[in-house]
């Protein structure tokens, strides 16, 4: 959600637009909050890595805590220009950055394409540089794949999607799915900010907020 007045750009700066950002990250917590897991790596052996933008982050993050077989969640910035930005430079619409989630996951427990069903039925992947009434390209909808199996399930599931969004009277989606790029941990506060805040806001299938688009995709 924007806090800060700003995040209403709805195109991407070129690079030379961008601002210049800091070469030491910013600081954030430690350990996730709900289940005590060190949230930066190095991760246990066997773990597997998914990014996801489904607009604002606080949401998008519970929707993947939540699940069976995940070992932690994180909120950052990633898919942009600045390095180590702050959230009132990302909401600025001057980094290029999405607001996204960092999913650390048992493969043994959970698929990748389970994964990328709780994506596409979260949140409405039609709407380009906005969720709902999140406005700004910070909330744009988008996969970051860590392998080619990973972009190969990604770019299928996109086209299974395109066609029941499709015949559900939606228009085309927007969604990027690029190689995940550098990912910058937000700052403590946002870290599972719903689990500290409860009665926070959300931004995904709340009111005032584009429900998710009803679908029935089995498999891809």
């Amino acid at each position: 959600m924007t806090l800060f007045g700003f995040g209403k750009k709805a195109t991407l700066p070129k690079a030379e637009e961008a601002l210049s950002g800091r070469e030491k990250a910013i600081p954030t917590a430690q350990r996730h909050f709900v289940n005590g897991n060190e949230l930066k790596p190095p991760y246990p052996d066997g773990m597997e890595q998914a990014m996801f933008g489904i607009g604002c982050f606080w949401g998008a993050e519970r929707k993947f805590w939540q699940l069976p077989g995940v070992y932690v969640s994180a909120v950052g910035y990633a898919a942009g220009f600045t390095p180590n930005p702050t959230y009132q430079e990302v909401c600025s619409g001057l980094t290029g950055h999405n607001e996204v989630v960092l999913v650390v996951y048992d493969p043994n427990i959970i698929t990748y394409s389970a994964l990328l069903k709780v994506f596409w039925e979260s949140h409405n992947p039609t709407q380009g540089m906005r969720q709902g009434n999140d406005v700004g390209t910070q909330y744009r909808s988008g996969i970051y794949y860590y392998s080619p199996s990973q972009k190969a399930l990604a770019e299928n599931s996109k086209l299974a999607y395109q066609e029941a969004i499709k015949s559900a009277g939606y228009g085309t989606i927007t969604s990027e799915i690029i190689e995940a790029p550098q990912f910058y941990f937000a700052e403590d506060y946002h870290q599972q900010y719903l689990a500290k805040n409860p009665n926070g806001y959300c931004g995904l299938g709340g009111t005032n907020v584009s429900c998710p688009i009803p679908l029935d995709v089995k498999s891809f």
